[in-house]
């Protein structure tokens, strides 16, 4: 038997209705047409009402049947309408779907097509920047191979932590370019550069300490390219290559890319130079600090022990370089909280500074701030201030001579004026003291760092006045070191303009006399690498 539909339960109902309303309105005439006269009269009317009451409960029953069936045709029809409605939004979203999907397609291909343009602008940039630079560069590589002795031996170190002086670069989010004394370091040390690639390894440098990696990255590439082409890929020279690419793309915040050349060139050296070499220690080094500013503190230690070792077994355990290894492993180490370490490599760097180099030296005061944040971060507050003060007292002494009475440091200064803030309303301007922002010169980073930390110190202290008269302090070193600063640029540049002057009569002059064709910097700087660029033109 098949299941009924709404519809003919309906109308079913209505029938059955309809006929209880005949049947009934027929009992109620046979009810009246009786008369009540003899019994069986009444008994028969009996039967009737009780016949018209059976047949008025149907009747109610068969309306409620009737309204329910209409109850559920309106809900059924309502249910209809939603789904269509559904369907209607699902073919809607069909097609916000698709439109977002072209708009994408489009939006990628308009990416694509403005990274072309960037890459073609960029090339024009450095195709400019080579015709601006077509003279003759032999000048500038014969004044920076004169510092090349001097720098070959320095220790590539990198600081995770910069100094005071780069505080605005970390505060700016755009990057700050590897000044070139540092740059140099990182790639020479260990390993004495070869002739045919001083001159483009001093060009690079100036490029990407300006900050100017269009230029630098694809003088690296090419003369990578070249090296491999002429020497093999495991070479030295190409390591060396390899390292000044990898530090440039890591000034631009391309540590991926960094840590692979970087790990490149660690295996050649090692496979050249031997596992024990400096150069594979100033690489590990690189490798090391790369993690270290990626956050991948556990990966970067071990290189920067392996580093360690080597130059401890190379150099002796009293070596400056070896002191600085031991900043570099013992920041590592702060930032994995392995503080017992860190004390114990801090102070074995700074014995040796100490020792080697004196207490006057600029890394005997950064290795005591660099305690003293240690000491800081597990509340040994007592000894970390004993070291600020240590930094201060003889950044005064250098500067104004033995402390006395009448000749007071600006730490001792500052307690003071704490002690006797409540003996009147307002203290002295800074009186006597207030040249003391002159000893920043003997280490303007330094002591201004150790100028903000103590006052720092002091305002978790609840020593308010004292922090203030610290950070004034600081301030007006810092303002009188960039008024310095500003001076010498102004001084440099309006030498550059009359050398500039000087150079181009003489450029002038000498263009008459000769005949010689005119090479373009590209092949200028592979000729005087002695790598073949395919070209016939003739060798400087």
């Amino acid at each position: 038997m098949t299941a009924m539909t709404q519809e003919e339960m309906v109308a079913g109902a209505r029938t059955v209705a309809a006929g209880l309303e005949a049947l009934r309105a027929e009992h109620t005439q046979l009810l009246a047409g009786l008369a009540t006269n003899t019994e069986h009269e009444n008994e028969k009317a009996s039967l009737v009402k009780k016949s018209i009451e059976a047949i008025d409960l149907g009747l109610g029953e068969a309306q409620v049947m009737t309204a329910l069936a209409s109850h559920l045709q309106s809900v059924e029809a309502e249910k209809q309408k939603l789904r269509t409605q559904v369907r209607r939004l699902c073919q809607e979203n069909a097609w916000l779907r698709d439109e977002l999907a072209a708009a994408q397609q489009h939006l990628q291909a308009s990416e694509q097509r403005v990274a072309q343009l960037e890459e073609e602008n960029k090339h024009l940039e450095f195709m400019a920047s080579i015709r601006k630079y077509d003279s003759d560069i032999n000048e500038e590589s014969d004044s920076n191979r004169t510092g090349q002795g001097e720098k070959k031996r320095e220790d590539p170190m990198v600081e995770l932590f910069p100094d005071d002086d780069h505080d605005d670069n970390r505060n700016n989010k755009s990057m700050s370019p590897t000044p070139p004394m540092h740059f140099a370091q990182q790639v020479n040390a260990g390993y004495e550069i070869p002739a045919r690639l001083r001159t483009l390894h001093n060009l690079v440098i100036q490029y990407a300490s300006q900050g100017r990696y269009e230029v630098a990255v694809p003088l690296c590439k090419q003369a990578l390219e070249d090296l491999e082409k002429t020497s093999g890929h495991d070479h030295p020279d190409v390591a060396t290559m390899l390292n000044i690419l990898a530090l440039v793309y890591r000034d631009q915040n391309k540590y991926k890319e960094a840590a692979n050349l970087l790990n490149d060139a660690l295996s050649i050296r090692e496979k050249t130079l031997g596992e024990n070499h400096p150069a594979v220690a100033a690489t590990l080094n690189n490798l090391a600090v790369l993690y270290g500013k990626r956050g991948k503190y556990r990966e970067a230690e071990p290189l920067c022990k392996r580093a360690l070792c080597i130059r401890e077994a190379v150099l002796g355990r009293d070596h400056p370089d070896v002191a600085k290894q031991l900043n570099n492993l013992a920041l590592l180490c702060q930032n994995q909280n392995k503080y017992e370490e860190v004390e114990q490599y801090y102070q074995r760097a700074l014995e040796i500074y100490e020792s080697k180099l004196g207490p006057d030296d600029p890394n005997v005061a950064k290795t005591k701030n660099n305690l003293a944040s240690c000491y800081l971060k597990q509340g040994k507050y007592k000894e970390a201030e004993t070291l600020y003060k240590q930094v201060l007292t003889r950044a005064h002494e250098r500067e104004f001579g033995t402390i006395d009475g009448d000749n007071k440091p600006i730490w001792q200064v500052a307690e003071e004026r704490e002690e006797n803030k409540h003996l009147q309303k307002e203290n002295a301007p800074y009186g006597e003291y207030g040249g003391w922002h002159k000893a920043a010169k003997v280490d303007s980073p330094t002591v201004t760092t150790t100028l903000k930390n103590l006052g720092a110190l002091y305002r978790r202290q609840g020593k308010y006045e004292a922090a203030e008269t610290l950070e004034d302090c600081a301030l007006r070193s810092r303002k009188e070191a960039l008024d310095i600063v500003k001076q010498s640029r102004a001084r440099g540049g309006a030498r550059h303009a009359r050398d500039s002057l000087d150079h181009h009569d003489n450029h002038e002059e000498g263009t008459n006399q000769t005949s010689e064709p005119r090479m373009n910097l590209k092949s200028k700087l592979f000729n005087a690498l002695g790598i073949n660029t395919g070209s016939n033109a003739p060798h400087q």
